[in-house]
């Protein structure tokens, strides 16, 4: 048997951020492996570790600072390399105060297994070995996939890289480059492996998914397209989206949509402020008009569907007025989760300049706020599946005061648990809605 490159190797990969992320810690895994490396938790001794890093917020950044360190003082003759979008941010003269082993950016991580092998080879001088590269150059979507059954029920899959919106907050487009989209035909065949490996729900993800530009066509049409191509592999039971512009959602985006029965109902559609003077000077390129549109749309050809969002609170220059404002578009869209983010400042960004920056202590109490109504909205519809049949993809088992449960969520992305009685992970499960605490659906069977 040829002896492979790593073979024996103990490799851990800590992924921090997206779920953008989260893929390609997988696919560098899965690279690693392939090539003998015995992947290993993160909080057992390695010989290497992977900190694939975030950089959207400075707790982010500061997070991953802490995990680079962590993982030298866990093994200190461990080989430990920084990827993604932290390290991307920085530039020659920081990243070579971080004392690392090696260094990939982004748009560089199918190279991972060539760095990880020059630092081994290094490790008795400690060169820094980098993988860099100037991401606003870089135009062609990085060819990185699965290939390995990982501990998820559901499977995720990169579609698109890169943003060219230019959000006055937001660093991404400065770490991850300009739009690039993946092949159709990559994405379909890798569709097929995760569907023979077992998954029965793929999630498509990527840093600005309303761009996907497969078949020559953008605007919404190719990823219809993409989603309807999908919904023809045998096996497959559940195509979820992941988080999409408002103005993507017209009428004939939403009509053709719904005709796709393998598209689960659960729409996550940005926000970021319910107020248009906030949102303008964020540089969104829609107003609240245009969102309450998109999700009317969606109401009209899907039976309560669920939709979720990000709202930012404590942006620069944010009214007490303007917050209200927020609350009130929340309230009256009626969002099914909410994910509340403080306003954090990010070097090179247009808002890290301007004047009126929130206190602290005044975004703290506004995301109390709007967390409240965000549990009571997620409570309500929660409940509103009570005594209805749902279909319920499991994931993991649970004890929840003292008792047995299976956990899952349906294709609307409530949380359920339905009594284990010799259940199996990664299996559906018909059942009825009983009751609701704290945000789970409980079921009988």
């Amino acid at each position: 048997m040829c002896e492979k490159k790593l073979d024996g190797v103990k490799i851990a990969i800590l992924t921090l951020g997206c779920k953008v992320n989260a893929y390609e810690s997988d696919a560098m895994m899965s690279l690693l492996t392939a090539e003998g490396a015995v992947a290993t938790d993160f909080e057992q001794v390695a010989d290497v570790y992977i900190i694939n890093t975030c950089s959207v917020t400075n707790i982010a950044d500061r997070k991953s600072r802490q995990m680079l360190h962590r993982a030298k003082k866990e093994n200190p003759d461990s080989v430990v390399i920084a990827a993604g979008c932290y390290i991307q941010a920085l530039n020659e003269t920081e990243r070579e105060a971080l004392g690392l082993d090696g260094i990939v950016g982004n748009n560089k991580k199918n190279k991972i297994v060539d760095v990880v092998l020059e630092c081994l080879e290094n490790r008795a001088d400690r060169a820094l070995v980098e993988e860099i590269t100037d991401i606003a150059k870089e135009k062609q979507y990085e060819d990185l996939e699965n290939n390995d059954k990982v501990s998820h029920t559901r499977a995720y899959i990169k579609i698109q890289d890169g943003c060219n919106q230019f959000c006055t907050y937001c660093i991404i487009p400065y770490t991850r480059g300009r739009i690039r989209s993946r092949e159709p035909e990559k994405v379909l065949a890798e569709t097929e492996h995760l569907v023979e490996l077992g998954y029965k729900e793929i999630v498509l993800t990527g840093i600005h998914l309303s761009s996907y530009e497969g078949y020559g066509v953008k605007g919404g049409e190719a990823l219809l397209k993409l989603m309807e191509e999908m919904a023809e592999i045998d096996g497959l039971e559940r195509i979820r989206i992941g988080s999409l512009e408002p103005r993507v959602i017209t009428k004939d985006f939403a009509e053709r949509l719904s005709k796709n029965k393998k598209v689960c109902p659960h729409f996550h559609l940005s926000l970021q402020s319910g107020s248009d003077t906030v949102l303008k000077r964020m540089n969104r390129k829609y107003d609240s008009g245009d969102y309450e549109l998109g999700c009317n749309e969606l109401r009209k050809v899907y039976e309560n569907p669920a939709i979720t969002t990000d709202i930012i609170v404590g942006f620069p220059g944010e009214t007490d007025e303007e917050f209200r404002e927020t609350c009130e578009f929340a309230e009256k869209i009626g969002f099914s989760k909410i994910h509340v983010f403080k306003y954090s400042r990010r070097r090179g960004t247009v808002a890290d300049r301007m004047p009126d920056q929130v206190r602290e202590e005044v975004k703290n109490s506004r995301s109390r706020t709007l967390i409240s109504i965000e549990e009571s909205m997620g409570q309500a519809y929660a409940c509103s599946f009570i005594g209805k049949e749902q279909k319920v993809l499991t994931e993991e088992e649970e004890t929840i005061d003292g008792l047995k449960y299976l956990t899952g969520y349906t294709e609307r992305y409530v949380r359920c648990a339905i009594p284990a009685d010799g259940k199996v992970c990664g299996e559906f499960v018909t059942a009825v809605g009983k009751t609701v605490k704290d945000g789970i659906l409980f079921f009988e069977i």
